[in-house]
């Protein structure tokens, strides 16, 4: 995926999709930090609301040369309210990251952000 249509479709992403189902948000995300350095390591903060639907929840951090993802059970309105991701060692990039909420009948709701991981001091660019 090239960078300005990463950027394109991640500004679709968060001013469409931002989560909200029946009025409130099923879904919200906090990214730590939003730029550092590479290796870098994020901290990936989701709140999911109570809700007998939910099943999975998954976060995708991916930028045009990286991919990683993670998913976690979540059970229905028993299920822990925050759910925290590290995604470690990341390399230089811009990345979108995604969290989505998967319920009994497909996605329920899904929230992005960029974040850039520069390179390190003295590094290449």
């Amino acid at each position: 995926m090239g960078m300005s249509r990463l950027i394109a479709v991640c500004s679709f992403v968060c001013l469409t999709a931002a989560g909200s189902l029946d009025g409130g948000d099923a879904i919200r995300m906090q990214v730590s930090p939003s730029v550092a350095r590479a290796p870098a390591l994020l901290t990936v903060s989701i709140s999911v609301a109570s809700a007998s639907e939910n099943r999975l929840l998954q976060v995708v951090a991916e930028s045009p040369t990286f991919y990683r993802s993670s998913e976690v059970q979540v059970h229905g309105q028993h299920a822990t309210p925050l759910n925290v991701f590290e995604f470690r060692n990341l390399p230089t990039g811009l990345y979108q990251i995604t969290g989505v909420l998967v319920g009994a009948h497909g996605q329920r709701a899904m929230a992005s952000k960029l974040v850039k991981i520069e390179p390190a001091v003295g590094g290449s660019r």
